[in-house]
């Protein structure tokens, strides 16, 4: 029966091969989500065992698609599809290309291709050439979650090595679900181990019990891709109610204020949350988040996205390394540290990228220039993980195999990151909206972090980030991110890159932290004399246009059209307007001067070239005259200002009226006389005005001696201020510091752990081991090299050729310098002074950075052995 059944789920399961129609492979092409779950497995090693248990648990109507993707060998048919069918009830069908997916079926890769999911369709495409590059489960599990988004569903089931961990990363970033098999009950651990130590998988559990789970998520009306069960998740709501107290709960469990971030991420989470609970009110889910500490952490992780990876949007990589970095180094002198600041570096990808980028441009510089990253997360085990520096080995996708070389040693199944470019790292714990920043920075990465904030929170952080900055540093931010209304803190450098520079001068201080505020009102002196000095620089320029153009009356405005430099008598063609003060050179502009004025700005702001309008009338009292107006640009240091020059026309160069007639000259003395009683009355006018202002002054100098009060307390605030400022700096130094020494102290504990496993693990070892330098001065020895090798604890330093050793080995020393000039493992038999036989084993000593570093001298005891093939000699 059992045969009949196999052959029959072989002729119903089993379609062509997929191989013979992978010759050319159609683009991939999008198209809408199927309207049922999909669910993709990867497996390896013992996995076949693993899958099985799942599908015989899982329901025949479950409205699921599962695709399983198994590393299968490359030049062999598979006969999986047809050994899978004797164990599920439903379809188990082999991928062809563009195949298109339906519920309740099962889909086998097949072997030596990848497989793209768009469109509800699978697309087939070959293997990749490089070995090392054929992770078939991080690739389909990184195009699942592309495609479906939030309604990805990735699970991991047996195997070696590490491949799905990476792609369930991926899924769990966009929202999705990630499943791990319980490592107890695999038969092989690697990939389950691997997937749990990414920190993102939701569940982890045996075989059958995710058989069940996946039959759940199917069948909730908040995770189902179903549009008419969908449409039932609509009455799943949670109001700003429930969502601040949830807040409430969560902030002493993991010090993070979630209350301004963006309400549908957290929205979308939090139901997720409770669809693996099988929680479908929030009222129910919030008594369970109260009673159940342990809940209140996974969804404190839940909320905490770190979507990162090495050189992420590489493009924006290579502009930083091609236009930004230079201009640092030269604006740096000499012995000062470049400081730079990764917010945000979730497991450290990105902030060893960017010491990998400072590495390479300042590889010239690095003995007399210091390179200071401060890498920071709100996440305590992503800090963790990235001080750890090992990475999975599918980072090859997007580091150059020249860098894994120079900065990467791969050990442990993956790639750790070298103590060279470790030490220029310093990771630490910071929450970005509470704890104070750091400061004097050349550089501030925060990528895709302020995009999962509300305005009034970003807007904040850009204060921040302003201030931590020095005058010319420059900020980076991800694709989907900008400065928004911000354009008075930076200027931006890289549009489609989001690179901007700080600009000199005051900023708003509302939304930065108090301590940081008052510390900020406190240097808006030195930012305006910054400002100024700026402002010195472009006059020079201005001096020297002014005086090819004769001097007339001219002003300076910046890119806002804002006022920064008056030359000459404008009093004629500006004036201030009544109202709150401006220095916005169109609301100064007399009557008759605004049109031409701002038509002249707009065209030298759109063409970058000069303007010109002449023949425009302005009115000065109660005459207007003509004047000519010429807007030239002035670019200073990437910023781009605006010289208004204002030019009488040459009054030569007017035609002269013609001879009026003798009945026309009479009218013109009437009209003269009557200009002339208007010159009187506007005279009179004049004497009234200013007796209004005398008695107006008089007033104002009544209200001194009370602005004289208010200044002497506002001495005594600044007075205050000044020691709040000291106070700020100094917390800010303490919390380098503490940054610091949370770093050190960290890795005290790893060399401490270190070396009890060394001195524990020389002590067990019942072998003569010698340790030397590249000197010949002794490091370490064991317990049993005293004994053989004649030595005493007290030499520990000494030079090795100064040892007697009991071996019969005069050439000891020389042979052991050879071994490490010559980087050659050195094999000899030899004897001590009683007879007793070793073989003496030298090879090179390799520190952490794969260089040489001393030897490795170990005796091994084959007396025995040895004396054992004399007798047999001597008995043939």
């Amino acid at each position: 029966m059992a045969k009949k059944r196999h052959a029959a789920a072989s002729r119903r399961n089993t379609p062509p091969k997929a191989t013979a129609q992978i010759s050319a492979f159609p683009a991939v092409k999008g198209g809408p989500s199927p309207p049922f779950s999909i669910v993709g497995i990867g497996a390896s090693a013992g996995g076949f065992e693993a899958f099985s248990q799942l599908l015989e648990a899982l329901p025949p109507d479950a409205q699921l698609a599962i695709i399983f993707v198994q590393h299968l060998a490359p030049q062999h048919e598979s006969a999986l599809t047809a050994l899978l069918g004797t164990h599920s009830r439903m379809p188990v069908v082999e991928v062809l290309d563009g195949m298109g997916l339906h519920a309740n079926h099962i889909y086998v890769v097949p072997p030596n291709v990848q497989m793209d999911l768009a469109g509800g369709r699978l697309y087939l495409t070959p293997r990749p050439d490089d070995k090392s590059q054929y992770t078939p489960i991080d690739h389909f599990f990184r195009s699942l979650a592309r495609t479906l988004k939030q309604n990805a569903i990735g699970v991991v089931l047996s195997g070696t090595a590490s491949d799905g961990a990476d792609g369930l990363r991926e899924i769990k970033l966009v929202g999705g679900i990630a499943l791990a098999q319980d490592p107890d009950t695999a038969r092989y651990d690697g990939m389950p181990r691997a997937a749990i130590a990414t920190r993102m998988v939701d569940l982890v559990l045996e075989p059958k019990a995710i058989a069940a789970k996946l039959a759940e998520i199917a069948a909730h009306p908040i995770l189902s891709a179903a549009p008419s069960v969908a449409r039932q998740a609509a009455d799943h709501t949670v109001t700003e109610g429930q969502l601040d107290r949830v807040f409430t709960l969560l902030l002493p469990a993991g010090g993070v204020d979630f209350a301004h971030y963006k309400s549908p991420t957290i929205m979308r989470r939090l139901l997720r949350r409770m669809a693996l609970l099988r929680i479908n009110d929030a009222d129910a889910y919030l008594d369970h988040l109260a009673q159940t500490p342990e809940e209140v952490i996974n969804l404190h992780n839940d909320l905490l996205i770190h979507v990162t990876r090495f050189f992420r949007e590489p493009e924006a990589f290579e502009v930083l390394a091609r236009e930004v970095l230079p201009g640092i180094l030269s604006a740096s002198p000499d012995g000062q540290a470049i400081r730079s600041w990764v917010a945000g570096c979730a497991t450290g990808e990105e902030a060893y990228s960017l010491a990998i980028l400072l590495h390479e441009q300042f590889a010239e510089r690095l003995g007399e220039t210091r390179i200071q990253i401060f890498a920071t997360d709100v996440s305590d085990p992503s800090i963790e993980f990235a001080r750890h520096g090992l990475y999975p080995l599918t980072i090859a996708s997007d580091v150059s195999a020249e860098r894994l070389r120079k900065f990467f040693t791969k050990t442990d199944g993956g790639y750790r990151v070298t103590k060279a470019l470790r030490d220029l790292c310093v990771f630490a714990r910071q929450d970005l909206t509470r704890d104070p920043p750091f400061s004097r920075l050349d550089l501030i990465c925060c990528r895709n972090v302020l995009i999962y904030m509300d305005s009034d929170l970003q807007k904040k952080l850009l204060s921040v980030f302003h201030y931590a900055l020095k005058p010319g540093g420059v900020l980076l931010l991800g694709h989907a991110e900008t400065i928004g209304f911000n354009n008075d803190l930076f200027l931006l450098m890289n549009k489609k890159h989001r690179i901007y520079r700080k600009k000199p001068g005051a900023i708003s201080t509302a939304d930065l932290p108090t301590a940081t505020r008052r510390t900020i009102s406190d240097l808006a002196g030195k930012r305006a004399a910054d400002a100024h000095a700026g402002s010195r620089a472009v006059a020079a320029e201005v001096s020297r246009i002014m005086l090819d153009r004769y001097a007339p009356p001219s002003v300076l405005v910046d890119e806002n059209f804002h006022v920064v430099h008056f030359s000459g008598q404008t009093g004629a063609y500006l004036e201030p307007s009544p109202g709150e003060p401006s220095f916005h050179v169109l609301k100064l502009a007399r009557e008759g001067l605004l049109h031409g004025l701002r038509a002249a700005l707009q065209t030298a702001q759109k063409t970058r070239r000069r303007a010109r309008k002449t023949g425009l009338n302005v009115k000065d009292g109660a005459t207007w005259h003509e004047v000519d107006v010429d807007v030239s640009p002035v670019v200073q240091q990437d910023q781009t200002f605006y010289l208004i020059s204002f030019e009488t026309p040459n009054a030569s160069a007017r035609k002269k009226p013609r001879k009026a007639p003798r009945r026309q000259r009479a009218s013109n003395h009437v009209e003269h006389r009557a200009a002339r009683l208007e010159e009187e009355l506007a005279a009179t006018r004049e004497y009234l005005q200013s007796t209004i202002q005398e008695i107006e002054a008089a007033n104002e100098e009544m209200q001194s001696a009370n602005e004289e009060i208010l200044s002497s307390n506002e001495e005594l605030q600044s007075t205050n201020e000044e020691l709040d400022t000291a106070k700020e700096e100094l917390q800010s130094t303490n919390e380098e510091l503490n940054t610091v020494n949370d770093e050190l102290q960290g890795r005290n504990e790893e060399l401490t752990r270190a070396n009890a496993d060394l001195i524990n693990l020389l002590s067990s070892v019942h072998i003569a081991i010698v340790i030397v330098s590249n000197d010949l001065l002794i490091r370490r020895f064991t317990p049993m090299a005293e004994k053989t090798l004649n030595l005493i604890p007290s030499d520990v330093g000494r030079p090795f050729t100064q040892i007697s050793p009991n071996i019969e080995l005069p050439e000891l020393s020389a042979i052991v310098a050879n071994a490490i000039e010559t980087v050659t493992q050195v094999e000899r038999e030899v004897q001590d002074r009683q007879g007793h036989w070793y073989l003496l084993r030298i090879r090179p000593y390799k520190n952490a950075d794969n260089r040489i570093d001393g030897a490795v001298v170990a005796l091994f005891d084959i007396d025995a052995a040895k004396r054992a093939a004399s007798s047999q000699v001597l008995r043939d």
